[in-house]
């Protein structure tokens, strides 16, 4: 993963109202912390930096050039107002290069489990190490032909060199299961009103209408 450069600008105004008036200048708050060092508070350029943690994912690596001097950043949490869905506030971890650091890593399922399946993900992120300069953007996971009980566990992932698993390595990640029959999801639906006590009204037989007397 490569660093995009954004240019970020000091700042030393803070609180809600100083974050408001950022924000209505199209720029996003940002606090970068790490190796010990008092926190950093700049401002960032709003759109190239939505765009760069579009194409980063959640563990975007940036760098950021403050006051003329390049630093790697590692995004760590991203807040986002419900509402419009903007940017609005940023927290970055403060890496150098070749630094390892510990990220969750999204599972990305590639091809079709076999026929009358279910594929159940258990787990859609893995915790691992890499390299801050190296996170793999997503682990692929190949179901291409699964049948039904097949399992994969953080062990069985073919994780990219350099990265080194931290989970369990017991932790489910995939699990196949045999696709519910309606058949079987209709008996599960009479077992439990069973057990609630619920009956159901069975549908009432149509009345034979009586047959005109011949004369």
């Amino acid at each position: 993963m490569s660093a995009e450069k954004i240019t970020a600008e000091t700042r030393t105004e803070f609180g809600k109202g100083a974050a408001r008036r950022i924000r209505r200048d199209n720029k996003i708050p940002a606090v970068i912390y790490g190796h010990g060092n008092d926190p950093i508070h700049v401002t960032l350029p709003g759109h190239s930096t939505m765009m760069a943690l579009k194409r980063g994912g959640s563990n975007s690596l940036l760098e950021l050039e403050i006051n003329g001097k390049p630093q790697l950043a590692l995004t760590k949490a991203v807040q986002v107002d419900p509402i419009r869905r903007v940017l609005e506030h940023i927290d970055f971890v403060a890496v150098r290069q070749g630094e390892k650091v510990t990220v969750d890593v999204r599972i990305q399922l590639v091809g079709d489990a076999a026929s009358e399946t279910l594929v159940v993900t258990e787990n859609t992120t893995i915790e691992v190490e890499a390299e801050a300069t190296h996170i793999p953007e997503m682990i692929e996971i190949d179901i291409e032909g699964l049948e039904a009980g097949v399992q994969i566990h953080a062990k069985d992932l073919k994780l990219p060199e350099g990265t080194t698993l931290l989970a369990d390595p017991e932790l489910l990640i995939i699990n196949v299961t045999q696709a519910q029959t309606t058949e079987d999801v209709e008996a599960e639906l009479a077992e439990a009103e069973a057990e609630a006590g619920i009956e159901r009204d069975e549908p009432e037989a149509e009345s034979e209408s009586e047959a005109p007397a011949s004369e």
